[in-house]
């Protein structure tokens, strides 16, 4: 069981790592960290239905989770090589892409709700 804790530390400290590296170095992450407290505020103030409001604080995490895969996609093909690759743009290309598709996903869920 210590070993569970031992490792539970410390993957807690890597990923606080990668938070506060990827804040300090990456502006479209501060910016969806900021339109989610801002969303995160509203759902919180609204009269909204405890679901609606699970609903809406899920996928803001979930667009600030593509956004780190997306940086890690960007990290590592940036890392691999300097050379302009068709594979290296398709690569950070799809990584932008599923940063949109979580944002729209969370665009939709709010215009559902507040149309209602």
């Amino acid at each position: 069981m210590i070993v569970f804790f031992t490792r539970l530390k410390a993957r807690t400290i890597w990923s606080w790592d990668g938070c506060v590296e990827t804040w300090r170095t990456e502006y479209s992450f501060r910016s969806w960290v900021w339109a989610n407290l801002v969303s995160a505020a509203l759902a919180l103030v609204l009269p909204l239905a405890p679901v609606e409001r699970a609903l809406i604080l899920v996928l803001g995490l979930l667009v600030l989770a593509a956004e780190l895969f997306n940086t890690a996609i960007e990290n590592a093909v940036d890392h691999s090589s300097t050379e302009i690759h068709p594979l290296a743009k398709r690569a950070k290309d799809a990584g932008s892409a599923g940063v949109a598709v979580a944002a729209f996903a969370a665009g939709v869920a709010w215009l559902v709700i507040l149309i209602g």
